[in-house]
């Protein structure tokens, strides 16, 4: 039987999970933004691809670094989820 609490449950858990999976191509991406923010108004440089490309290369650096935990923590989403609906719903 589904009840509001594990309702709550799954849902925290998918949330959290979502968070910590996007969580560190995001910081990278905005951490390459600001210091090519900084550069740009430094240098009066104001190109619009100067400060594209390398926050495409440091999401894509971020996401060869923390694949593993990244795809680590969806599996553990996944076998949490599979356990509950097996534990929930087999005959």
């Amino acid at each position: 039987m589904i009840t509001d609490a594990t309702i709550v449950t799954v849902i925290t858990r998918g949330l959290f999970t979502i968070l910590t999976v996007a969580a560190p191509p995001l910081v990278i991406g905005l951490a390459a933004g600001l210091i090519m923010s900084i550069f740009q108004t430094v240098t009066s440089i104001q190109e619009q691809t100067l400060a594209f490309i390398p926050k495409i290369v440091a999401v894509l650096g971020a996401i060869a670094l923390f694949g593993p935990f990244m795809v680590g923590r969806l599996r553990e989403y996944l076998e949490f989820m599979m356990t509950y609906l097996i534990t929930h719903f087999a005959g």
